[in-house]
């Protein structure tokens, strides 16, 4: 087993417009990425909890090929920079995803 941190080469969230916060799992080796796509350890539903959220908050979730990239967006629970959030830029969402366990 090894962490999603020790195979991707950037790992990362950032803000995707007032109301979403988008993800990227980017690999620079195409067998790895294909590994990880494979074993299914990132899907929607996987996603959801681990973040402890309803599926329906992922707005979108893709697996891009051509660059061997895993990227998903979810709704934010509030605005950026409204009253209560705690992040207004999403830099720093990602960090649950560092320590998924991946069976390569």
């Amino acid at each position: 087993m090894k962490k999603l941190s020790d195979l991707a080469k950037t790992i990362r969230s950032k803000n995707a417009g007032v109301d979403k916060i988008t993800f990227d799992i980017i690999f620079t080796d195409r067998s790895v990425y294909d590994k990880v796509r494979q074993c299914k350890v990132l899907t929607p539903a996987t996603v959801a909890k681990l973040y402890n959220i309803e599926e329906q908050r992922i707005a979108d979730f893709v697996e891009y090929d051509p660059a061997c990239a895993i990227k998903f967006t979810i709704y934010r629970v509030r605005p950026s920079g409204s009253a209560g959030d705690s992040d207004i830029f999403g830099a720093q969402q990602y960090a649950p995803l560092l320590d998924v366990a991946v069976d390569i």
